[in-house]
């Protein structure tokens, strides 16, 4: 494993119309890391995402991709590069069957690149990995259409969609928003095992709960800035995080 940072933001700063929405940002992650991203709303996580996967451009400062400096790139390119990622408003193609809506990722050029020129069975391929991500084949789910299915379903369907581009990092935004427990519960042990795969993941969350469980590195945004980084039991212990959380009286 390399001992250089695969992931490295510095001093990314993003300003929307005099907002400050992001302001002079270090991040290092390192190949096999699960960071969790946690903040109260409006703390900047989902900005970071976007300006790591080409969605926004920086005001200033640096996004390194393996030493390679990615900032203001197109999404497209980036993905080529092997970072993916969810949203936290899942929009499928609602008129398509489920598994027809992995036709953009499954003929993307990077999946094309990494299976040596050749698709193969497309349909086959998108099968497989929705029943990864919990899709019962047997039931018949991943035929129907994309409009009849519930949350939970799409949400198993945007993140399918991005582990079908094969990343090296995968970011996954609020993607346990809208779950139940039940459905939460089932969906950890997928990202257990991506993780176990090689995957380097990225996850913003608000059910702390969940993420705490499998995070090895927890960050914690308030209004732009990161105010804590270390274990989830570090960062809840700061008096800071506390009082981001709960207000000042804590």
């Amino acid at each position: 494993m390399s001992t250089s940072p695969l992931l490295q933001v510095s001093n990314l700063t993003k300003v929307f119309g005099g907002v400050l929405a992001l302001n002079r940002l270090n991040l290092e992650i390192r190949q096999g890391d699960l960071l969790g991203i946690i903040g109260p709303n409006g703390s900047g996580k989902t900005t970071l995402v976007n300006l790591i996967t080409g969605f926004v451009k920086p005001s200033s400062g640096h996004v390194l991709y393996n030493n390679q400096d990615i900032s203001g790139w197109a999404p497209y390119r980036i993905v080529r590069l092997g970072i993916s990622r969810t949203f936290q408003m899942v929009r499928p193609f609602y008129h398509l069957p489920a598994f027809k809506n992995m036709i953009i990722p499954l003929y993307s050029s990077r999946v094309k690149h990494m299976a040596g020129g050749k698709y193969g069975d497309r349909d086959a391929i998108a099968l497989d990995l929705l029943e990864e991500v919990g899709f019962e084949r047997d039931s018949h789910v991943a035929y129907k259409s994309a409009s009849v299915l519930p949350q939970g379903y799409l949400k198993r369907l945007e993140l399918a969609k991005a582990i079908a581009l094969q990343p090296e990092l995968l970011i996954l935004d609020e993607l346990f928003s809208g779950l139940s427990l039940a459905e939460v519960a089932s969906i950890v042990p997928i990202i257990e095992k991506l993780r176990k795969e090689g995957k380097t993941i990225i996850m913003i969350e608000h059910r702390l709960k969940e993420l705490f469980r499998i995070a090895t590195r927890v960050m914690v945004l308030n209004y732009g800035m990161k105010i804590a980084e270390g274990s989830s039991r570090e960062v809840m212990e700061s008096e800071e995080v506390k009082k981001a959380y709960l207000g000042s009286e804590v």
